[in-house]
């Protein structure tokens, strides 16, 4: 399975940008756990932190630091993870990383908070200015 982001750019603080995450290559045999995550500023991408979620029931959760702001959904025709964010803010700042695990005995709640993914992408930059 290979991940790829797109959508990331600059945009000033109140600003929207909308990213997707391409899933390609052999799929899971079973259902799978996505989520993205973010390294700001500095950060290597297996520092960063999460920012959200979609568990095994197709229902997205995203962290305080961003809620009411990003929306994350997910299309399984197109085999594709998006994130909406709106009322970007500087600190929004970073690299913007999707993963996936194909998802065995653990909810993929446990996935997201052990940060148990196999793949992930190489990430969009979004830059928000002030």
């Amino acid at each position: 399975v290979r991940l790829m982001e797109s959508g990331g750019g600059s945009v000033q603080a109140g600003g929207s940008l909308r990213l997707s995450c391409a899933i390609s290559g052999d799929t899971c045999s079973s259902t799978h756990c996505v989520a993205w995550f973010r390294a700001g500023p500095g950060k290597k991408w297996y520092e960063g932190e999460g920012v959200g979620y979609i568990d095994e029931d197709g229902l997205p959760t995203v962290e305080d630091s961003v809620k009411g702001r990003f929306t994350i959904s997910e299309d399984n025709a197109k085999n594709a993870l998006y994130l909406q964010m709106g009322s970007l803010k500087p600190e929004d700042t970073g690299m913007y990383i999707c993963a996936l695990a194909c998802r065995g005995f653990d909810d993929c709640r446990t996935y997201y908070t052990d940060q148990r993914y196999r793949r992930w992408g190489r990430g969009t930059q979004v830059t928000v200015a002030s």
